[in-house]
């Protein structure tokens, strides 16, 4: 698929939609897609809604690349994702995400970096399982699971691999409310526009207030990976 990530704005609200066509694997093509449509909902102001293929927000990071064995796309993809995390998390205006079924790995991470999330009900499930494909999950990403998810779930999400499955999910953190699979997006569209009342300035400045320490923590986090990345390719 050539384009992986669709934009448009409609009545303030700019919708963001992945579709490789299989997985919505978090390559550096989807990454770069996911940048570039952020810098357009930027440019027209609003409210963001992120959005999947049916069933799929995101499968994680391209599994293809770490096989690959190319070192440098490898370091370019967890880097851009980890930046993406940072992004969001700082981004100026409220971010929807309109989960219509399973998140996983940076699919999850992603998710969490929702300013709120509508999960679908079914068989949609969770999962940082980074530790179930011997894989140690990132300092950026345990960064992340901490600002959402409740400390009683936090040590199966992270060193466990445990898939979460929706009531759960709600329980823990992944996502805010629940709504029927043919009812996400509408759900998504109404808190769009609930959004929108308030005063975007004021949201801008009062997140940034709370998440100050988190971003600052983040950071050193980034950091942390890459060097720990760079030096695996010597």
């Amino acid at each position: 698929m050539s384009n992986p990530v669709n934009f448009k704005t409609e009545n303030q609200i700019s919708f963001i939609s992945m579709d490789d066509g299989k997985a919505n694997a978090m390559s550096v093509e989807m990454l770069k897609g996911l940048n570039n449509a952020l810098d357009e909902a930027e440019n027209a102001g609003g409210v963001v809604i992120l959005t999947g293929r049916e069933n799929i927000l995101s499968g994680g990071f391209d599994l293809g690349v770490f096989k690959s064995g190319d070192n440098a796309q490898i370091l370019e993809m967890l880097t851009l994702g980890a930046e993406l995390s940072y992004r969001m998390l700082s981004y100026p205006k409220p971010i929807i995400a309109a989960c219509s079924g399973h998140a996983v790995a940076m699919g999850t991470f992603l998710l969490l970096c929702c300013d709120y999330r509508i999960g679908a009900t079914g068989n949609s499930k969770f999962a940082a399982n980074e530790v179930a494909i011997g894989l140690t999950v990132p300092y950026f990403a345990i960064e992340v699971i901490k600002q959402r998810i409740i400390n009683k779930h936090r040590s199966k999400a992270v060193g466990l691999a445990h898939f979460f499955e929706i009531e759960e999910a709600l329980e823990a953190g992944f996502v805010d409310e629940i709504a029927e699979p043919d009812q996400v997006l509408s759900a998504a569209i109404a808190k769009a526009e609930e959004f929108l009342k308030l005063d975007l300035e004021a949201h801008k400045g009062s997140k940034l207030r709370l998440r100050e320490p988190l971003l600052a923590a983040l950071r050193v986090a980034i950091d942390r990976d890459i060097e720990v990345w760079e030096k695996r390719q010597l």
